[in-house]
Protein backbone atom coordinates (compact mmCIF):
# COMPACT_ATOMS: atom_id res chain seq x y z
CA UNK A 1 0.00 0.00 0.00
CA UNK A 2 1.33 3.43 -1.00
CA UNK A 3 0.82 6.84 0.58
CA UNK A 4 1.92 10.02 -1.16
CA UNK A 5 3.28 13.21 0.36
CA UNK A 6 3.31 16.61 -1.38
CA UNK A 7 5.48 19.50 -0.19
CA UNK A 8 5.18 23.00 -1.65
CA UNK A 9 8.71 24.29 -1.00
CA UNK A 10 10.16 27.71 -1.72
CA UNK A 11 12.10 26.56 -4.79
CA UNK A 12 10.25 23.43 -5.87
CA UNK A 13 7.40 21.05 -5.25
CA UNK A 14 8.30 17.54 -4.15
CA UNK A 15 6.25 14.36 -4.17
CA UNK A 16 7.20 11.16 -2.36
CA UNK A 17 5.63 7.69 -2.29
CA UNK A 18 5.82 5.82 1.03
CA UNK A 19 5.58 2.04 0.67
CA UNK A 20 3.96 1.28 4.01
CA UNK A 21 4.51 -2.50 3.96
CA UNK A 22 8.24 -2.04 3.34
CA UNK A 23 8.41 1.13 5.51
CA UNK A 24 10.52 2.87 2.90
CA UNK A 25 10.32 5.58 0.27
CA UNK A 26 9.53 3.83 -3.01
CA UNK A 27 9.69 6.82 -5.37
CA UNK A 28 10.10 10.59 -5.31
CA UNK A 29 10.13 13.46 -7.78
CA UNK A 30 10.71 17.22 -7.86
CA UNK A 31 9.38 20.02 -10.08
CA UNK A 32 10.76 23.53 -9.82
CA UNK A 33 8.70 26.68 -9.53
CA UNK A 34 10.01 30.24 -9.37
CA UNK A 35 9.48 33.55 -7.59
CA UNK A 36 7.63 36.53 -8.98
CA UNK A 37 10.40 38.81 -10.24
CA UNK A 38 10.77 42.58 -10.02
CA UNK A 39 9.26 43.02 -6.55
CA UNK A 40 10.56 45.53 -3.96
CA UNK A 41 13.01 44.39 -1.29
CA UNK A 42 11.37 42.21 1.32
CA UNK A 43 8.58 41.00 -0.96
CA UNK A 44 8.65 37.26 -1.71
CA UNK A 45 5.73 36.03 -3.78
CA UNK A 46 4.83 33.08 -6.00
CA UNK A 47 1.98 32.28 -8.36
CA UNK A 48 -0.20 29.51 -6.83
CA UNK A 49 -1.03 28.35 -10.37
CA UNK A 50 2.67 27.46 -10.70
CA UNK A 51 2.31 25.16 -7.68
CA UNK A 52 -0.56 23.36 -9.39
CA UNK A 53 1.56 22.79 -12.50
CA UNK A 54 4.49 21.64 -10.37
CA UNK A 55 2.31 19.24 -8.35
CA UNK A 56 0.99 17.75 -11.57
CA UNK A 57 4.47 17.38 -13.06
CA UNK A 58 6.06 15.91 -9.92
CA UNK A 59 3.09 13.63 -9.31
CA UNK A 60 3.22 12.18 -12.82
CA UNK A 61 6.97 11.55 -12.52
CA UNK A 62 6.69 9.97 -9.08
CA UNK A 63 3.85 7.70 -10.17
CA UNK A 64 5.73 6.73 -13.35
CA UNK A 65 8.66 5.65 -11.19
CA UNK A 66 6.25 3.78 -8.95
CA UNK A 67 5.02 1.77 -11.95
CA UNK A 68 2.28 -0.77 -11.39
CA UNK A 69 2.38 -0.07 -7.66
CA UNK A 70 0.42 3.13 -8.31
CA UNK A 71 -2.70 0.97 -8.11
CA UNK A 72 -1.99 0.61 -4.39
CA UNK A 73 -2.02 4.35 -3.66
CA UNK A 74 -4.56 4.92 -0.88
CA UNK A 75 -3.96 8.44 0.41
CA UNK A 76 -2.21 11.79 -0.09
CA UNK A 77 -0.92 14.32 2.45
CA UNK A 78 0.23 17.92 1.90
CA UNK A 79 2.59 20.31 3.66
CA UNK A 80 4.39 23.62 3.12
CA UNK A 81 6.67 25.96 5.11
CA UNK A 82 5.01 28.12 7.75
CA UNK A 83 3.24 31.33 6.80
CA UNK A 84 1.95 32.58 3.51
CA UNK A 85 -1.46 33.50 2.12
CA UNK A 86 -3.43 32.51 -0.98
CA UNK A 87 -6.35 34.81 -1.90
CA UNK A 88 -9.33 33.53 -3.92
CA UNK A 89 -12.50 35.29 -5.09
CA UNK A 90 -16.10 34.00 -5.03
CA UNK A 91 -15.46 32.01 -8.21
CA UNK A 92 -12.31 30.42 -6.69
CA UNK A 93 -10.03 32.39 -9.00
CA UNK A 94 -6.60 33.42 -7.73
CA UNK A 95 -6.74 37.18 -7.11
CA UNK A 96 -3.02 37.88 -6.78
CA UNK A 97 0.29 36.06 -6.25
CA UNK A 98 0.69 34.44 -2.85
CA UNK A 99 2.91 36.01 -0.25
CA UNK A 100 5.02 33.35 1.48
CA UNK A 101 6.28 33.07 5.03
CA UNK A 102 9.69 34.49 4.09
CA UNK A 103 8.01 37.69 2.80
CA UNK A 104 8.75 40.61 5.13
CA UNK A 105 6.65 43.30 3.46
CA UNK A 106 4.02 43.09 6.23
CA UNK A 107 6.38 43.89 9.12
CA UNK A 108 4.60 47.20 9.80
CA UNK A 109 1.28 45.38 9.93
CA UNK A 110 2.70 42.80 12.35
CA UNK A 111 3.92 45.67 14.52
CA UNK A 112 0.50 47.34 14.31
CA UNK A 113 -1.22 44.18 15.50
CA UNK A 114 1.29 43.86 18.34
CA UNK A 115 0.72 47.43 19.51
CA UNK A 116 -3.03 46.87 19.58
CA UNK A 117 -2.70 43.94 21.96
CA UNK A 118 0.10 45.07 24.28
CA UNK A 119 3.10 43.94 22.27
CA UNK A 120 4.46 40.43 22.05
CA UNK A 121 3.60 39.60 25.70
CA UNK A 122 -0.02 40.57 25.13
CA UNK A 123 -0.28 38.46 21.98
CA UNK A 124 1.34 35.49 23.71
CA UNK A 125 -1.18 35.76 26.54
CA UNK A 126 -4.03 36.12 24.04
CA UNK A 127 -3.19 33.41 21.51
CA UNK A 128 0.08 31.70 22.48
CA UNK A 129 2.49 33.44 20.09
CA UNK A 130 3.47 36.85 18.70
CA UNK A 131 2.35 37.70 15.16
CA UNK A 132 5.16 37.40 12.60
CA UNK A 133 5.53 39.45 9.41
CA UNK A 134 5.21 36.31 7.27
CA UNK A 135 1.98 35.18 8.91
CA UNK A 136 -1.40 35.18 7.23
CA UNK A 137 -2.59 37.64 9.89
CA UNK A 138 -0.04 40.35 9.01
CA UNK A 139 -0.31 39.70 5.27
CA UNK A 140 -4.09 39.95 5.38
CA UNK A 141 -3.88 43.36 7.06
CA UNK A 142 -1.25 44.38 4.48
CA UNK A 143 -3.63 43.38 1.69
CA UNK A 144 -6.46 45.39 3.23
CA UNK A 145 -4.30 48.50 3.59
CA UNK A 146 -2.23 48.33 0.38
CA UNK A 147 -4.56 46.61 -2.09
CA UNK A 148 -8.11 47.38 -0.90
CA UNK A 149 -9.62 46.43 -4.26
CA UNK A 150 -8.14 42.96 -4.03
CA UNK A 151 -9.19 42.68 -0.39
CA UNK A 152 -12.79 43.55 -1.24
CA UNK A 153 -12.82 40.83 -3.92
CA UNK A 154 -11.37 38.24 -1.54
CA UNK A 155 -13.74 35.46 -0.52
CA UNK A 156 -11.28 32.81 0.73
CA UNK A 157 -7.90 33.03 2.46
CA UNK A 158 -5.78 29.90 2.65
CA UNK A 159 -2.34 28.66 3.56
CA UNK A 160 -0.36 27.17 0.63
CA UNK A 161 -0.96 23.58 1.76
CA UNK A 162 -4.68 24.15 2.22
CA UNK A 163 -4.92 25.73 -1.22
CA UNK A 164 -3.40 22.61 -2.78
CA UNK A 165 -5.67 20.44 -0.66
CA UNK A 166 -8.63 22.45 -1.94
CA UNK A 167 -7.47 21.95 -5.53
CA UNK A 168 -7.04 18.22 -4.98
CA UNK A 169 -10.47 17.66 -3.46
CA UNK A 170 -12.71 20.69 -3.96
CA UNK A 171 -13.13 20.70 -0.16
CA UNK A 172 -12.06 23.73 1.89
CA UNK A 173 -10.72 23.23 5.40
CA UNK A 174 -7.75 23.66 7.72
CA UNK A 175 -6.18 21.43 10.36
CA UNK A 176 -4.87 22.88 13.63
CA UNK A 177 -1.21 22.33 12.71
CA UNK A 178 -1.71 24.65 9.72
CA UNK A 179 -4.00 27.11 11.50
CA UNK A 180 -1.45 27.54 14.30
CA UNK A 181 0.99 29.11 11.82
CA UNK A 182 -1.42 31.82 10.63
CA UNK A 183 -1.10 34.24 13.56
CA UNK A 184 -4.92 34.19 13.86
CA UNK A 185 -5.25 31.01 15.91
CA UNK A 186 -5.60 30.65 19.67
CA UNK A 187 -3.15 27.78 19.87
CA UNK A 188 -3.80 26.65 23.47
CA UNK A 189 -7.56 26.56 22.80
CA UNK A 190 -7.20 25.20 19.23
CA UNK A 191 -9.66 27.70 17.74
CA UNK A 192 -9.65 30.95 15.77
CA UNK A 193 -8.95 33.96 17.98
CA UNK A 194 -12.02 36.20 17.75
CA UNK A 195 -10.21 39.31 19.01
CA UNK A 196 -7.56 39.07 16.29
CA UNK A 197 -10.11 38.38 13.57
CA UNK A 198 -12.22 41.36 14.62
CA UNK A 199 -9.19 43.66 14.73
CA UNK A 200 -8.23 42.91 11.13
CA UNK A 201 -11.69 42.82 9.55
CA UNK A 202 -15.22 41.74 10.48
CA UNK A 203 -15.42 39.62 7.28
CA UNK A 204 -12.48 37.45 8.26
CA UNK A 205 -14.44 34.63 9.98
CA UNK A 206 -16.29 34.02 6.69
CA UNK A 207 -13.07 34.01 4.65
CA UNK A 208 -11.15 31.42 6.67
CA UNK A 209 -11.60 27.65 6.24
CA UNK A 210 -13.49 25.52 8.74
CA UNK A 211 -11.48 23.22 10.98
CA UNK A 212 -10.63 19.60 10.14
CA UNK A 213 -9.70 16.95 12.70
CA UNK A 214 -6.09 15.72 12.26
CA UNK A 215 -7.34 12.15 11.90
CA UNK A 216 -10.13 12.87 9.40
CA UNK A 217 -9.76 13.20 5.62
CA UNK A 218 -10.15 16.50 3.83
CA UNK A 219 -12.02 14.59 1.13
CA UNK A 220 -11.63 12.29 -1.85
CA UNK A 221 -9.20 13.00 -4.67
CA UNK A 222 -11.22 14.56 -7.51
CA UNK A 223 -12.25 12.05 -10.20
CA UNK A 224 -10.55 14.13 -12.91
CA UNK A 225 -7.22 13.86 -11.09
CA UNK A 226 -7.69 10.16 -10.38
CA UNK A 227 -8.17 9.65 -14.11
CA UNK A 228 -5.30 11.94 -15.16
CA UNK A 229 -2.83 10.29 -12.78
CA UNK A 230 -4.07 6.72 -13.16
CA UNK A 231 -5.02 6.36 -9.51
CA UNK A 232 -7.86 4.42 -7.89
CA UNK A 233 -11.12 6.32 -7.40
CA UNK A 234 -10.97 5.71 -3.64
CA UNK A 235 -7.85 7.78 -2.88
CA UNK A 236 -8.37 10.01 0.16
CA UNK A 237 -6.61 13.31 0.84
CA UNK A 238 -5.49 13.97 4.41
CA UNK A 239 -6.07 17.39 5.99
CA UNK A 240 -2.41 18.39 5.59
CA UNK A 241 -0.44 20.32 8.18
CA UNK A 242 2.41 22.76 8.73
CA UNK A 243 6.02 21.78 8.11
CA UNK A 244 7.01 21.86 11.80
CA UNK A 245 4.19 19.50 12.79
CA UNK A 246 4.92 16.98 10.05
CA UNK A 247 8.70 17.22 10.45
CA UNK A 248 8.27 16.09 14.05
CA UNK A 249 6.07 13.19 12.95
CA UNK A 250 8.64 12.15 10.32
CA UNK A 251 11.25 11.44 13.01
CA UNK A 252 8.84 9.52 15.21
CA UNK A 253 8.00 12.35 17.64
CA UNK A 254 4.31 11.66 18.18
CA UNK A 255 4.13 10.99 21.93
CA UNK A 256 4.11 13.20 25.00
CA UNK A 257 7.65 14.22 25.99
CA UNK A 258 9.36 13.34 22.69
CA UNK A 259 12.20 15.76 21.81
CA UNK A 260 13.86 16.23 18.40
CA UNK A 261 16.99 18.20 17.50
CA UNK A 262 16.86 19.23 13.84
CA UNK A 263 20.43 19.68 12.59
CA UNK A 264 19.48 21.05 9.19
CA UNK A 265 20.23 24.61 8.04
CA UNK A 266 16.93 25.82 9.51
CA UNK A 267 17.49 23.91 12.73
CA UNK A 268 15.41 23.64 15.86
CA UNK A 269 14.77 21.83 19.11
CA UNK A 270 11.17 20.60 19.26
CA UNK A 271 9.22 18.89 22.04
CA UNK A 272 5.78 17.25 21.95
CA UNK A 273 3.30 17.61 24.80
CA UNK A 274 -0.22 16.56 25.72
CA UNK A 275 -0.80 20.11 26.95
CA UNK A 276 0.06 23.53 25.54
CA UNK A 277 3.33 24.85 27.01
CA UNK A 278 3.22 28.58 26.27
CA UNK A 279 6.54 30.42 26.54
CA UNK A 280 5.81 33.88 27.94
CA UNK A 281 9.42 34.88 27.21
CA UNK A 282 8.63 34.44 23.53
CA UNK A 283 11.58 32.20 22.61
CA UNK A 284 9.64 28.98 22.02
CA UNK A 285 6.89 28.96 19.42
CA UNK A 286 3.80 27.06 20.56
CA UNK A 287 2.15 25.10 17.75
CA UNK A 288 -0.29 22.26 17.27
CA UNK A 289 1.28 19.02 16.14
CA UNK A 290 -0.14 16.58 13.59
CA UNK A 291 -1.63 14.17 16.14
CA UNK A 292 -3.86 16.43 18.22
CA UNK A 293 -1.14 17.37 20.69
CA UNK A 294 0.99 20.52 20.96
CA UNK A 295 4.62 21.18 20.18
CA UNK A 296 7.11 23.74 21.46
CA UNK A 297 9.71 24.74 18.88
CA UNK A 298 12.90 26.68 19.56
CA UNK A 299 14.60 27.76 16.34
CA UNK A 300 18.37 27.37 15.89
CA UNK A 301 19.42 29.53 12.94
CA UNK A 302 23.08 28.44 12.95
CA UNK A 303 22.71 24.67 13.22
CA UNK A 304 24.85 24.25 10.08
CA UNK A 305 26.48 27.62 9.43
CA UNK A 306 28.99 27.61 12.29
CA UNK A 307 30.44 24.19 11.53
CA UNK A 308 30.45 24.81 7.77
CA UNK A 309 32.44 28.02 8.31
CA UNK A 310 35.29 26.13 9.97
CA UNK A 311 35.16 23.29 7.44
CA UNK A 312 35.40 25.69 4.52
CA UNK A 313 38.17 27.69 6.16
CA UNK A 314 40.42 24.66 6.49
CA UNK A 315 39.15 22.80 3.41
CA UNK A 316 38.13 19.85 5.58
CA UNK A 317 35.78 17.04 4.70
CA UNK A 318 33.14 16.08 7.25
CA UNK A 319 35.35 13.23 8.46
CA UNK A 320 38.38 15.53 8.85
CA UNK A 321 36.29 17.98 10.88
CA UNK A 322 35.14 15.09 13.09
CA UNK A 323 38.74 14.02 13.64
CA UNK A 324 39.80 17.53 14.61
CA UNK A 325 36.82 17.85 16.94
CA UNK A 326 37.49 14.53 18.63
CA UNK A 327 41.21 15.25 19.11
CA UNK A 328 40.74 18.62 20.87
CA UNK A 329 40.10 18.81 24.60
CA UNK A 330 36.72 19.76 26.04
CA UNK A 331 36.58 23.52 26.49
CA UNK A 332 38.95 24.17 23.55
CA UNK A 333 41.65 25.48 25.92
CA UNK A 334 39.47 28.46 26.85
CA UNK A 335 38.30 29.36 23.33
CA UNK A 336 34.59 30.16 23.31
CA UNK A 337 32.64 30.73 20.10
CA UNK A 338 29.25 32.45 19.99
CA UNK A 339 28.08 31.02 16.64
CA UNK A 340 25.54 33.70 15.72
CA UNK A 341 26.66 34.04 12.11
CA UNK A 342 23.08 34.48 10.86
CA UNK A 343 21.66 36.20 13.92
CA UNK A 344 19.92 33.75 16.22
CA UNK A 345 16.41 32.66 17.11
CA UNK A 346 17.20 31.06 20.49
CA UNK A 347 18.19 33.16 22.33
CA UNK A 348 16.28 35.80 20.36
CA UNK A 349 19.13 37.82 18.82
CA UNK A 350 18.06 38.51 15.22
CA UNK A 351 20.82 41.05 14.54
CA UNK A 352 23.69 39.34 16.35
CA UNK A 353 26.99 38.32 14.80
CA UNK A 354 29.54 35.68 15.73
CA UNK A 355 32.06 36.21 18.52
CA UNK A 356 35.33 34.36 19.20
CA UNK A 357 36.25 34.93 22.86
CA UNK A 358 39.25 33.92 24.93
CA UNK A 359 41.77 33.90 22.09
CA UNK A 360 45.45 33.50 23.10
CA UNK A 361 48.71 32.80 21.32
CA UNK A 362 48.51 29.19 22.48
CA UNK A 363 44.91 28.16 21.90
CA UNK A 364 44.33 29.41 18.34
CA UNK A 365 44.75 26.05 16.62
CA UNK A 366 42.65 24.31 13.98
CA UNK A 367 41.54 21.67 16.47
CA UNK A 368 40.50 24.18 19.11
CA UNK A 369 38.62 26.26 16.54
CA UNK A 370 36.72 23.16 15.42
CA UNK A 371 36.02 22.30 19.05
CA UNK A 372 34.91 25.83 19.94
CA UNK A 373 32.55 26.00 16.95
CA UNK A 374 31.00 22.63 17.77
CA UNK A 375 30.73 23.47 21.47
CA UNK A 376 29.21 26.86 20.72
CA UNK A 377 26.53 25.20 18.61
CA UNK A 378 25.94 22.39 21.12
CA UNK A 379 25.68 24.90 23.97
CA UNK A 380 23.14 26.83 21.92
CA UNK A 381 21.08 23.65 21.75
CA UNK A 382 21.79 23.21 25.47
CA UNK A 383 20.27 26.63 26.18
CA UNK A 384 17.18 25.64 24.18
CA UNK A 385 17.08 22.36 26.11
CA UNK A 386 17.11 24.29 29.39
CA UNK A 387 14.18 26.38 28.12
CA UNK A 388 12.22 23.17 27.57
CA UNK A 389 12.85 22.44 31.24
CA UNK A 390 11.48 25.87 32.13
CA UNK A 391 8.32 24.97 30.19
CA UNK A 392 7.80 21.78 32.19
CA UNK A 393 9.40 19.19 29.92
CA UNK A 394 11.52 16.41 31.42
CA UNK A 395 13.14 14.78 28.37
CA UNK A 396 14.55 11.30 28.79
CA UNK A 397 16.38 11.40 25.47
CA UNK A 398 16.76 13.37 22.24
CA UNK A 399 16.44 12.22 18.65
CA UNK A 400 18.48 14.00 16.00
CA UNK A 401 17.37 14.23 12.40
CA UNK A 402 20.61 12.91 10.94
CA UNK A 403 23.80 11.20 12.02
CA UNK A 404 25.97 14.17 12.96
CA UNK A 405 29.07 12.04 13.50
CA UNK A 406 30.15 10.30 16.72
CA UNK A 407 32.17 13.19 18.17
CA UNK A 408 29.47 15.84 17.72
CA UNK A 409 26.69 13.47 18.76
CA UNK A 410 28.63 12.65 21.94
CA UNK A 411 29.05 16.37 22.53
CA UNK A 412 25.28 16.87 22.29
CA UNK A 413 24.66 14.02 24.75
CA UNK A 414 27.18 15.50 27.19
CA UNK A 415 25.57 18.93 26.97
CA UNK A 416 21.98 17.64 27.26
CA UNK A 417 22.75 15.09 29.96
CA UNK A 418 20.47 12.51 28.26
CA UNK A 419 21.04 9.90 25.52
CA UNK A 420 21.10 11.09 21.91
CA UNK A 421 20.30 8.90 18.90
CA UNK A 422 19.94 9.64 15.18
CA UNK A 423 16.90 8.62 13.17
CA UNK A 424 17.55 6.39 10.17
CA UNK A 425 16.34 7.70 6.82
CA UNK A 426 14.10 10.59 7.83
CA UNK A 427 12.37 12.40 4.98
CA UNK A 428 11.36 15.59 6.79
CA UNK A 429 7.89 17.17 6.46
CA UNK A 430 7.36 15.45 3.10
CA UNK A 431 7.55 12.00 4.70
CA UNK A 432 5.42 13.27 7.57
CA UNK A 433 2.70 14.26 5.09
CA UNK A 434 2.62 10.71 3.69
CA UNK A 435 2.54 9.30 7.23
CA UNK A 436 -0.41 11.55 8.12
CA UNK A 437 -2.26 10.23 5.07
CA UNK A 438 -1.67 6.66 6.26
CA UNK A 439 -3.11 7.32 9.71
CA UNK A 440 -6.13 9.11 8.25
CA UNK A 441 -6.76 6.26 5.80
CA UNK A 442 -6.69 3.58 8.48
CA UNK A 443 -8.85 5.60 10.88
CA UNK A 444 -11.38 6.09 8.08
CA UNK A 445 -11.46 2.34 7.50
CA UNK A 446 -12.09 1.41 11.10
CA UNK A 447 -8.52 0.75 12.23
CA UNK A 448 -7.34 2.19 15.55
CA UNK A 449 -3.82 2.85 14.27
CA UNK A 450 -2.50 6.02 15.93
CA UNK A 451 0.11 8.58 14.95
CA UNK A 452 2.56 7.17 17.50
CA UNK A 453 2.06 3.66 16.10
CA UNK A 454 2.63 4.66 12.47
CA UNK A 455 5.66 6.68 13.55
CA UNK A 456 7.05 3.70 15.45
CA UNK A 457 6.54 1.47 12.43
CA UNK A 458 7.93 3.75 9.71
CA UNK A 459 10.70 5.51 11.65
CA UNK A 460 13.56 3.64 13.31
CA UNK A 461 16.36 4.91 15.49
CA UNK A 462 19.86 4.05 14.29
CA UNK A 463 21.13 2.42 17.48
CA UNK A 464 24.70 2.48 16.19
CA UNK A 465 24.60 6.27 16.66
CA UNK A 466 23.33 6.22 20.27
CA UNK A 467 25.54 8.19 22.64
CA UNK A 468 25.19 8.19 26.42
CA UNK A 469 26.18 11.31 28.39
CA UNK A 470 29.36 11.46 30.44
CA UNK A 471 28.29 12.82 33.89
CA UNK A 472 31.57 14.68 34.48
CA UNK A 473 31.46 16.34 31.08
CA UNK A 474 27.79 17.18 31.54
CA UNK A 475 28.71 19.06 34.70
CA UNK A 476 31.58 20.77 32.88
CA UNK A 477 29.34 21.85 30.03
CA UNK A 478 26.73 23.11 32.50
CA UNK A 479 29.35 25.55 33.80
CA UNK A 480 30.46 26.44 30.28
CA UNK A 481 26.85 27.11 29.26
CA UNK A 482 26.46 29.49 32.21
CA UNK A 483 29.64 31.27 31.08
CA UNK A 484 28.40 31.46 27.51
CA UNK A 485 25.04 32.92 28.56
CA UNK A 486 26.74 35.48 30.84
CA UNK A 487 28.88 36.58 27.90
CA UNK A 488 25.81 36.78 25.63
CA UNK A 489 23.82 38.85 28.12
CA UNK A 490 26.74 41.18 28.83
CA UNK A 491 27.52 41.85 25.20
CA UNK A 492 23.85 42.20 24.27
CA UNK A 493 23.02 44.63 27.08
CA UNK A 494 26.07 46.70 26.10
CA UNK A 495 24.92 46.90 22.49
CA UNK A 496 27.75 44.73 21.14
CA UNK A 497 25.67 41.70 20.15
Amino acid sequence: MQFLGIEIGHAATRVVALDLEAARVAAEATAAHGWVEGLPDGHREQDPAAWISAVDQAMRQCLADLGDARGGVAGIGITAPSGGMVVLDESNRIIRPAKLGVDRSAQKQADEIARAFGGAPGLIELAGNPVEAGSLAAQCLWLKQHEPYHFQRAARLMTPQDFIGYWLTGESGIEAGSAATTGLFDVPQRQWCGELLDFIDSRLPEMLPAGISPSQPRGQLRPALCSAWGLPASVIVAPGSGAAALAALSVGAAADGAVVADLSADGSLTAISDRPAVDFRGEATTLCDASGRWLSRLGMSNAVAALELVRRHYGWSGAEFENALGAAAAGADGLLFLPYLRGESTPRLPDASGVLHGLTLDNFTPGNLARAAAEGLALGFGYAFSRLGDLGFEPQGVRVTRDAGPAFQQLLADVFGVPVVAVAGTGGPLLGAAMQAAVVYFRLNGETLGFDEIAGYVVTADESTRREPDPEKHEFYGSLLARQQYLVETLHSGGFL
